[in-house]
């Protein structure tokens, strides 16, 4: 599985960025994709990575406290994509950005979906 994720950039405090995350790879792949909630995680320096927010292949959708309210996320199963849409951003959501299926750590190992991408960077100047 291949996951690719845009988006990210420079942008001063208040302002907002649509990070997408594009999903590739075998049937198997990406079925397992459309049948699991996904979500984005984020990597502070010095942080470990952490989910912010996810949806569910039903679309419903859940997200940490921080970002409650400021952040959408979102997906089209046609596309393979997920998308990240982050209004009113602070310096604290300054990190790079991942996706990836949310699962267990043993069902990442079975389904390819134990490797990540190479995120996208988001700085929030202040």
């Amino acid at each position: 599985v291949q996951l690719v994720e845009s988006g990210g950039g420079l942008v001063q405090a208040g302002g907002s960025l649509r990070l997408s995350c594009a999903v590739s790879g075998s049937t198997f792949s990406i079925n397992t994709f459309r049948v699991n909630s996904v979500g984005w995680y984020r990597q502070a320096p010095g942080k470990q990575r952490e989910l912010i927010a996810a949806i569910s292949s039903g679309g419903n959708a859940n997200y940490a406290d921080d970002v409650k309210g400021r952040f959408t996320i979102s997906r089209d199963n046609a596309k393979n994509t997920v998308y990240l849409q982050m209004n009113n951003l602070k310096p604290d959501d300054t990190a790079v950005y991942y996706c990836n299926a949310v699962l267990s750590d043993y069902d990442r190992s079975i389904t390819g979906f134990d490797s990540w991408g190479q995120g996208t960077q988001v700085t929030v100047s202040s």
